[in-house]
């Protein structure tokens, strides 16, 4: 049943025509094998236990279906009272942004009947205060932020509440919000449809899900948890030094033999500014995402990055601790303040500094919809399969082929280890090949990556975050009252001492013809010429398509003309 609905298309599922023209709109041809199982047993009625891996189109699995429902109820009883009858928790604040956008555009042909509010930690709960009297049809929200409107007054479930959504039910526990989304069920209504979504099923679920489903149906596609290798290649490469590591990063990016927008992930956030810095000192423009920042700055980041303002992003995991931490009592009606850990102080090399709090709705391997993004370079191996799985998982979306490519240090080798094997088991085939890269062919930029390495010091990382952190403290709108009551202290941040985070070196941008490797001098582009708007994913400086499969790393692959070998190889 389910692969007929796959193969026939959205319109045999009985969906309201307004949101097949929405649907249409949008280019979903066909659903995905999520959304062919999912989509109809939610339109019965039926509580649900999903999985479902990122990408694979779970927002419109269960948006639909709600929206289904929702327009049914109006339709029904034109004079049934307006109030919040569906409710979305995510992890995230960023992800509650993403599925509030999609459920908009989802709903764009109904927009007048059904409205989509979203609550997470971006604004106070007074500016929220106004939006929920409203009373809007759809509250997408971190579990936290929901429970401190509901504590305060300003948001009732009770009677009311249809549908309740648990997406990334997975990350909503690692996070630390169970108690918080059991504290949230007790101001429900007794009956409601319930959806559970994970893209894994672990113990821990168990009992979220004895408290939130009734009689659940599980929708378990045959699917593995990331695409497979004639869409996502992935590949592993291991370097001898950290020197290696930058080298490597260098050549790939400085000498344009990586094709397209990437995710650079790193293991701290220290770490990313000194990734970020190191690029800066070759003239590429890169942004580390930090999670110290509001939501409302990071997603601006995020926004220049699809927009194609960026090509590179640097950013760190957010992981919570492995068991729901115990909470301190907080009063009713307060903001959840944080329950996760903060990132690991200092990088690989020692760095140690003073950490200010992190953002408890921040996270970056999962749940933030940043577009067309080519490759995933995972420059310190992942600490788990499943921040791998979610890492990678940032490319190779829908239809789109994407590349991941992972640098491990000696040390790296065991977690390396245990990816693999745990891939191997589940595709029944190795998934990461191993990347036979020539080091000896870029050697004539190691003196420059060396110079570069020597510019960012520990000082230079320490000095880019408080020059980051003063920028926001002077464009927040937050302290803007603040600061006209107390000009004084404005003028003192505005004129404390300067900030130089790294000295760069101009030279140090502009790649001479005989540093090129001769092997490579077909396919580098070193010195671009500057674009005069920004650019498609994948497509070169001039605007014209890049030649080959799309694979970004298509430079790397293995060549022989004559006797002569190209720059990499795979066996």
């Amino acid at each position: 049943m389910a692969a007929e609905m796959e193969a026939k298309g959205f319109e045999h599922m009985g969906l309201d025509g307004r949101l097949l023209r929405a649907v249409a709109e949008l280019g979903w041809a066909v659903p995905t094998a999520i959304q062919a199982r999912a989509i109809p047993l939610a339109m019965e009625g039926r509580d649900l236990l999903a999985r479902a891996r990122t990408g694979s189109g779970k927002t419109g699995a269960y948006g639909l279906p709600v929206l289904h429902k929702l327009l049914g109820i109006k339709e029904a009883s034109p004079a049934v009272p307006q109030a919040v009858r569906a409710l979305v928790l995510v992890p995230s604040a960023e992800l509650a942004r993403q599925v509030g956008h999609t459920l908009r555009r989802l709903a764009a042909f109904c927009a007048r009947q059904l409205r989509v509010a979203e609550l997470c930690g971006h604004s106070d709960l007074a500016e929220q205060r106004p939006v929920l009297m409203e009373q809007p049809d759809i509250v997408v929200g971190t579990p936290g932020r929901v429970l401190a409107h509901v504590a305060g007054h300003s948001l009732a479930l009770r009677p009311w509440l249809e549908l309740l959504v648990l997406d990334e039910a997975d990350l909503l526990l690692s996070f630390g919000f169970g108690d918080d989304i059991r504290a949230l069920l007790c101001h429900m209504p007794k009956i409601y449809q319930a959806l559970l979504v994970s893209a894994t099923l672990n113990p821990e679920l168990e009992a979220l899900q004895e408290l939130v489903l009734h009689n659940p149906v599980h929708v378990l596609p045959p699917e593995p948890r990331l695409p497979g290798s004639s869409q996502l290649q992935q590949f592993q490469l291991r370097c001898p030094t950290e020197e290696d590591k930058f080298l490597l990063l260098a050549a790939l990016l400085k000498l344009r033999l990586l094709r397209g927008r990437a995710l650079l992930f790193v293991g701290s956030l220290a770490r990313a500014f000194r990734v970020k810095l190191f690029l800066e000192q070759f003239g590429i423009a890169a942004c580390a995402l930090n999670p110290q920042l509001p939501a409302r700055s990071r997603c601006h980041v995020i926004a220049q990055f699809n927009r194609g303002l960026y090509d590179y992003i640097v950013a760190t995991d957010e992981e919570g601790p492995a068991e729901p931490p115990r909470h301190r009592p907080r009063r009713a009606g307060t903001a959840r303040k944080g329950d996760k850990k903060g990132d690991k102080q200092g990088d690989k090399q020692g760095d140690k500094q003073a950490q200010c709090p992190q953002d408890p709705e921040f996270g970056v391997s999962r749940g933030i919809d940043f577009q067309n993004v080519a490759a995933v370079i995972n420059f310190d191996v992942p600490n788990s399969v499943e921040t791998y799985i979610h890492r990678v998982g940032r490319t190779a979306r829908g239809d789109s082929p994407g590349t991941a490519l992972t640098l491990a240090l000696p040390d790296e080798l065991e977690g390396l280890r245990r990816i693999e094997d745990t891939l191997a088991a589940e595709n029944g085939q190795s998934m990461l090949q191993p990347y036979e890269f020539r080091m000896e062919e870029i050697e004539t930029l190691r003196y420059r990556c060396r110079d570069a390495m020597r510019a960012v010091t520990k000082q230079a990382v320490r000095e880019a975050r408080l020059r980051e952190l003063r920028q926001e403290l002077l464009n927040s709108e937050k302290l803007k009252v603040y600061f006209e009551d107390n000009p004084r202290d404005l003028q003192a941040l505005r004129h404390d001492r300067p900030l130089h985070p790294a000295n760069v070196q101009p030279h140090m941008g502009h790649v001479p013809d005989y540093l090129v490797p001769p092997s490579l001098r077909g396919i580098a582009d070193p010195n671009p010429k500057k674009r005069k708007c920004p650019r498609g994913a994948g497509a070169r400086r001039g605007g014209k398509k890049p030649r080959g499969s799309g694979n970004p790393l298509q430079s790397f692959r293995f060549t022989r003309r004559g006797n002569k070998r190209g720059a990499t190889g795979t066996p």
